[in-house]
């Protein structure tokens, strides 16, 4: 069981684990032992969260949500495969915790009085600068 927080764990069957060979460092290890992580939350199918969490979740994680409604974690950051798994369930509950914030609803507003004053009487100062460039008569 992975949690997230307080109200939220995902089930250990939601999520599946597979292990590649790993690019980049490790020397002969590199060509023998399976150190790349793919870990995969099936979160369409996850009662875990509720309805608007995965709705969140699905914009957050951008590519990789898959058209079957699973998110893709691919890690091959280290040389072993036990820290390269922590960090892929690391990073699936960071962007799950990430999903489950509500934004802020933006209150649209509107300039004062005052300030569109202000501003409608700078441009005419710089029309004035700009209209006494020129040649001189």
């Amino acid at each position: 069981m992975l949690r997230i927080d307080d109200r939220i764990a995902l089930e250990e069957w939601e999520i599946t684990e597979s292990f590649a060979r790993a690019s980049g460092p490790g020397g002969q290890n590199v060509n023998k032992v399976s150190t790349a992580v793919e870990l995969r939350f099936e979160a369409e199918r996850s009662p875990s969260l509720p309805d608007p969490v995965k709705r969140r979740l699905r914009r957050l994680a951008g590519r990789r949500w898959t058209a079957e409604g699973a998110v893709v974690i691919f890690v091959q950051d280290t040389r072993s495969q036990a820290r390269n798994r922590e960090l892929a369930r690391e990073r699936l509950a960071e962007l799950v915790l990430k999903a489950t914030h509500v934004p802020k609803r933006r209150v649209p507003t509107k300039p004062t009085y005052g300030s569109k004053m202000r501003r409608l009487e700078g441009k005419k100062q710089r029309g004035q600068v700009k209209a006494l460039r020129g040649k001189v008569e």
